[in-house]
């Protein structure tokens, strides 16, 4: 087992402990990772991904995806029906077997749409970052600028 001392990533950064937190989870996560269904990451624009599974054999009413907070799970069950059980079998090479596949997502990224073509599911993700956590620019204000400050429901006039 690795164990890495994440003492100086602490030291030199402010608000970065989630992403030690997450590095330490997945170093001490078991090695064995399920492989089904295989699946492809794919980057479609700077904010933009689409995940890509290969489920042949499951129709759309034998798949759900749900995100909860920064987790996407996408589970499939195949539904035994009559026809399944009547079957024999000389060869199974095609698993529909029932899985569940999750992905960590980041901060702000939400699903945006999903699609189910030629046996493979195509996930959209995009990041949308809400208007306050955007960069905006800060007015440096010198020595000789006086500022004026608006005071609410103040009378119209003063007496002196």
């Amino acid at each position: 087992m690795r164990n890495f001392d994440l003492a100086p990533l602490y030291r030199a950064t402010v608000g970065f402990d989630q992403i030690a937190d997450m590095m330490d989870r997945v170093l001490t996560q078991e090695v064995t990772q399920p492989s089904y269904p295989p699946y492809n990451i794919e980057k479609t624009a700077d904010d933009a991904w689409r995940i890509s599974l290969a489920v042949a054999g499951f129709s759309t009413e034998d798949i759900t995806i749900e995100q909860r907070q920064n987790a996407l799970i996408i589970a499939a069950r195949k539904a035994e029906g009559e026809d399944e059980k009547s079957k024999t079998y000389l060869h199974r090479g095609i698993a529909t077997r029932a899985f569940e596949r999750r992905f960590q997502l980041a901060d702000h990224v939400k699903v945006t749409g999903a699609s189910h073509v030629n046996g493979m599911l195509h996930i959209e993700l995009q990041r949308e970052v809400p208007e306050a956590l955007k960069p905006r620019q800060i007015e440096i204000t010198g020595p000789n600028t006086v500022t004026t400050q608006v005071i609410e429901n103040a009378p119209e006039t003063v007496e002196v």
